[in-house]
């Protein structure tokens, strides 16, 4: 066993200052708790931040995916494919619009989904394509939108003057969908996460480098002919009862009469929220770069061991540093648990992410075999996420470091 002082790692404490404190304390006495002014703005600061026209905040990235796909008109009878490795929210959010999921298989050794595949699932049937940002690394949307322009012919947009119908009309092609959960603040290209597909969420939730305690936010790049006020207004029904005025407005002098417009969904975020959010916003840059500092220790140590690793910084892309995924070369499903437990034995918390959505039981009940999709399987098979979050210290990172390489050094079979 490793010398080393013996430390308790948890895997992702959320990183909460006196600045996001304070800002909670000062929302509860103002009197106003549910969505106001402090979500108003930090929808604007997000928006400024993402570099696009708009974002709405929700209370989840999942109600914030879903309400994506409703705003764009899918629903039952069409068909979303999405990858088989990734959180069930992505797929859930389709399946919760009455649209069918179609898995498809990773690339070989990669979190990616495998776009050539994407292209072969495309029927007439495909509204949407949703990829996944994994660990906070931006996907391969040139690829993603070159498979679904290759299958245009197919695209069959939704009839009628609906906004939907009308968001399919004027994209004349399957809709790509960005699970940006991960990656709030990643950057390719000098783009970044949320400006790259059609409709994109994120996920503030507490284990997030970005955190409201509990909370989402959906963005969308301009659509020719769409007004973005629009498209704003209908995820403000979607997410209020479909009731035509929210309490903020109201509050003007005798604006107290509202319609409501649709028998909706309940999915806002309140102030108390957005107060955690705003101040988070002013931290981020700071975090970001805590991340990158410690992913570069782990780097240095897993090319040392020859173990595998994600890719987080390259030439014209920087990850959000959400997820450190190591992967032990030649390590089976069994030896991997049991590394999993010996550094719990030594206070570090790991984590698996994740486990293909065909090996869940849901999705097994839909027809799904895991035996399909070898490389999400491969992928899978040999991986531990290390901790990663901006409340280690530097002597925790040598310690899961010194201890890391023990473990792995001497596995047995």
């Amino acid at each position: 066993m490793n010398m080393m002082e013996y430390r308790a790692i948890p895997f992702s404490p959320p990183d909460i200052s006196d600045l996001e404190i304070n800002e909670v304390i000062e929302t509860l006495k103002s009197g106003w708790l549910t969505t106001g002014p402090k979500t108003k703005e930090l929808e604007k600061r997000l928006a400024e931040f993402c570099h696009t026209s708009k974002v709405v905040c929700l209370n989840s990235a999942t109600a914030a995916e879903e309400l994506n796909f409703r705003i764009c008109g899918i629903g039952e009878g069409d068909e979303v494919i999405v990858p088989a490795y990734t959180y069930t929210a992505t797929a859930s959010a389709a399946i919760h619009c009455g649209a069918k999921v179609v898995f498809v298989d990773s690339q070989p050794d990669s979190v990616e989904m495998d776009y050539a595949k994407v292209a072969e699932a495309i029927t007439e049937r495909t509204k949407a394509v949703a990829a996944v940002d994994l660990g906070g690394v931006i996907a391969d949307y040139d690829k993603l939108y070159a498979a679904v322009e290759g299958k245009k012919y197919l695209f069959r947009p939704k009839e009628g003057g609906g906004l939907g119908a009308r968001i399919q009309q004027a994209l004349g092609r399957v809709l790509i969908f960005a699970d940006c959960a991960h990656a709030l603040g990643a950057v390719k290209n000098g783009k970044m996460a949320g400006q790259w597909a059609d409709f994109s969420d994120y996920s503030f939730h507490a284990v997030k480098n970005f955190t409201t305690a509990e909370g989402g936010a959906s963005t969308w790049k301009d659509i020719p002919e769409i007004d973005n006020e629009e498209i704003y207004h209908q995820f403000q029904l979607y997410s209020l009862h479909g009731q035509s005025k929210d309490a903020l407005a109201k509050t003007r002098a005798g604006a107290w009469e509202y319609d409501i417009e649709g028998a909706w969904y309940k999915c806002n975020m309140t102030d108390i929220l957005a107060a955690i959010g705003l101040m988070q916003l002013e931290r981020y840059p700071k975090l970001l770069a805590r991340r990158r500092e410690i992913i570069g220790r782990y780097d240095e140590m897993c090319d040392e061991l020859g173990v595998k690793h994600l890719i987080h910084y390259g030439k014209d892309f920087a990850s959000s540093g959400h997820l450190y995924l190591t992967r032990i070369p030649k390590a089976s499903d069994g030896q991997r648990r049991k590394i999993i437990v010996k550094l719990a034995e030594r206070g570090i918390t790991t984590n698996v992410h994740y486990k293909p959505l065909p090996m869940m039981t849901a999705y097994k009940k839909m027809g799904w075999d895991i035996k399909d999709f070898p490389n999400a399987y491969a992928y899978y098979e040999n991986l531990i996420t290390l901790p990663l979050h901006t409340k280690l210290s530097n002597e925790d990172v040598e310690y899961i470091i010194s201890n890391f390489k023990e473990v792995i050094q001497n596995l047995e079979n």
